[in-house]
């Protein structure tokens, strides 16, 4: 790290944001907080509403509205800054937009001397993490973006709902894109010490595999279902940038389904960042740790990535 206070610099004020804001005061992930929003009067506000809970939190942490230039001694840049995406419309269509966006923030947090670690949220976030990749000029294990971190959450509550088994005890994984081409790789699926297909064939009156097509399908349709209710998501997606920072300050080495770039995994060699479990530590994403795939998953993770080269491209 940076510096010996663990100091982050928030882009982008929105719900996104701003629910990892609120849960980072909540869990003390960090000393200092500092927001930056191209709306200033609201950053202020929000660090305003934020300050007032600090007597209710076990936290002394700092929250300030800030500038660029506050990114100069910082740890971690989270960019949450973005246009929404609209009932209907694909990650990959905010594309075009959320570039522009971008085009405005990364060079002027380098510019500030920052050398700390990039976490994009932003969606298409497996694009925009490559797009943060290119503009900053950083090594790739400095640019982590939430890939299909929260969709692995997803995954796992909704089979330990089947299972009836906690879910913090299911190992499985969303893997690719952040997005429509994200799959589950079933063979890799480990209830606690057993493979999930192994617990379904003990129980073939118990269990069925329509049901796990089923819940994969719930898993990779439920951003639409949230936005479709209320507009839009940001709480699970705000803990699950808390989980990463505090992963990052804590040099834990823990497995996160994070958007990184691949070197070679899979037999892809292109410089495409897309979503697979990579050990996480503070010097940001330490070891992509590639799957033992079958045939069919393969071919699926290579369509996922082909997606995403072939947008990035059209940028």
């Amino acid at each position: 790290m940076a510096n010996l206070k663990r100091k982050v610099v928030l882009v982008g004020t929105g719900m996104v944001g701003m629910s990892f804001a609120y849960a980072a005061l909540n869990q003390s992930v960090c000393d200092e907080l500092v927001l930056i929003d191209l709306n200033e009067v609201r950053a202020k506000g929000e660090a305003m509403d934020l300050n007032h809970g600090l007597a209710f939190s076990n936290s002394s942490m700092q929250i300030y509205f800030g500038e660029y230039s506050d990114c100069s001694d910082a740890d971690i840049v989270v960019i949450c800054a973005g246009v929404n995406q609209k009932e209907g419309e694909t990650r990959l269509q905010l594309l075009q937009r959320n570039y522009k966006v971008f085009d405005s923030i990364v060079p002027r947090v380098v510019s500030s001397g920052f050398e700390g670690i990039f976490l994009v949220a932003t969606n298409p976030v497996d694009i925009m993490t490559r797009v943060t990749y290119e503009l900053s000029g950083f090594n790739a294990a400095k640019v982590i973006g939430t890939g299909t971190t929260l969709d692995t959450a997803r995954l796992r509550y909704l089979l330990g709902n089947y299972f009836e088994v906690d879910p913090r005890h299911i190992h499985a994984y969303v893997i690719g894109e952040h997005g429509d081409s994200e799959f589950v790789p079933w063979s890799q699926a480990i209830m606690a010490v057993k493979p999930v297909y192994a617990v379904m064939e003990k129980y073939p009156d118990r269990y069925k595999h329509d049901d796990l097509n089923t819940i994969e399908n719930e898993v990779r349709t439920a951003a639409y279902e949230i936005i479709k209710a209320k507009g839009s998501t940001y709480y699970g997606i705000g803990m699950a940038i808390c989980r990463i920072v505090r992963a990052i300050f804590h040099n834990e080495n823990s497995v996160f389904t994070t958007s990184v770039r691949l070197r070679g995994e899979y037999g892809l060699k292109k410089e495409v960042f897309i979503g697979n479990p990579c050990i996480i530590n503070s010097g940001g994403a330490n070891r992509i740790l590639e799957l033992k795939l079958t045939d069919e998953e393969v071919e699926k993770f290579r369509r996922s990535y082909e997606i995403l080269d072939e947008s990035f491209n059209s940028i």
